[in-house]
């Protein structure tokens, strides 16, 4: 697989200034540039300017530089937040705080009026180990969720693996699917995303979350999540899905384990290499607590915001997160400090 990685990367003025001068090209067409990239092809790895950058690369670096179309409605040139509310009892962080279907109206409607421009809205945990749920008592979970939520004129994503939860989630009016397997825990899930006008979220996962921490066996974890994720990128493509639907998650957590989940955020630019817009998922997961010293995963919303933060200047997009008033707020100044053009 060939593959550019951008490195060097600038943000605000700086990249501006460089980009004008052809000394860095934009990366996604934001506000960020590279000035750097690793060339990554069967003969190995290899660093060089931009301005070095052989022909042969010319279409990674076209669909690297290009700015994404907008995607599920939003504009992609500054970062949205997507809140996760979790409809189970036993989601890793906040199962069962939001069982009830009242209380998770609720809590939607509240992340929504904090900023969130998206309500992730699941009703089967995907933690490791968590077994899976028949997609009847998922529906009977997440349904009147979705359809209040949704009535209200919120943005609503729907969390699950299941095509049979998907086409119901729709008819209720979420517009988003946001699904673990990358749609291949469901046969029928391609072809119905297909049919249906939404937009999707396609994550990087080996196996089932019952199953994925005995295959977190890599070499190179970024190229190799890259490249098992372009493959589920090309599958959704050859299926009928259109490329503006598309966004991608590298799946942290996923079949990922200890320091390759570490590694694999440090490399996150890697991934515009397939012009799609880009959700991270760090919130208050092992990776944080991992960083941070943290144990308890509800007192890590603090190194949650900081590797989002990390995330946004490294080409994310979506941050998926459970502290959404607190996350809103600093990526707000992030947004604020790193592009001169914005209005305070």
């Amino acid at each position: 697989m060939r593959l550019i990685e951008p490195l060097g990367l600038l943000d605000g003025e700086a990249a501006a200034a460089v980009v004008a001068e052809r000394l860095a090209l934009p990366l996604a067409g934001g506000r960020l540039a590279f000035t750097l990239a690793r060339l990554i092809d069967d003969s190995g790895a290899r660093i060089v300017p931009v301005t070095a950058i052989p022909d042969g690369f010319a279409p990674l670096r076209a669909r690297i530089t290009a700015k994404p179309p907008p995607w599920a409605g939003l504009p992609t040139d500054r970062p949205a937040v997507m809140g996760i509310l979790n409809v189970t009892p036993d989601s890793f962080s906040d199962g069962g705080r939001h069982f009830d279907h009242q209380a998770a109206i609720a809590a939607g409607q509240a992340m929504a009026e904090a900023g969130a421009a998206i309500i992730d809205v699941g009703g089967e945990s995907t933690r490791p180990g968590a077994e899976a749920i028949a997609p009847e008592e998922e529906q009977r979970r997440v349904l009147p969720v979705i359809r209040a939520l949704a009535a209200r004129g919120i943005l609503v994503s729907a969390d699950t693996r299941h095509a049979a939860t998907m086409a119901a989630a729709l008819d209720a009016g979420a517009a988003i699917i946001n699904d673990v397997s990358g749609l291949t825990h469901d046969p029928d899930a391609l072809a119905l995303v297909a049919r249906r006008d939404c937009a999707v979220v396609m994550m990087h996962m080996r196996g089932a979350p019952a199953t994925m921490k005995s295959l977190a066996t890599y070499g190179d974890v970024a190229c190799e999540v890259a490249a098992e994720l372009g493959a589920r990128l090309d599958a959704a493509l050859a299926a009928g899905i259109a490329p503006a639907r598309i966004a991608l998650d590298p799946g942290f957590g996923f079949a990922k384990e200890g320091r390759q989940n570490l590694d694999l955020m440090r490399r996150l630019a890697l991934f515009a290499n397939f012009g799609c817009p880009l959700l991270v998922g760090v919130s208050r997961k092992r990776l944080v607590g991992m960083a941070s010293g943290e144990g308890e995963a509800s007192r890590r919303a603090p190194g949650s915001i900081a590797a989002g933060l990390y995330a946004l200047a490294h080409g994310a997009f979506i941050l998926r997160v459970h502290d959404v008033a607190e996350t809103v707020q600093a990526v707000r100044v992030w947004d604020n400090l790193s592009e001169s053009e914005r209005v305070l």
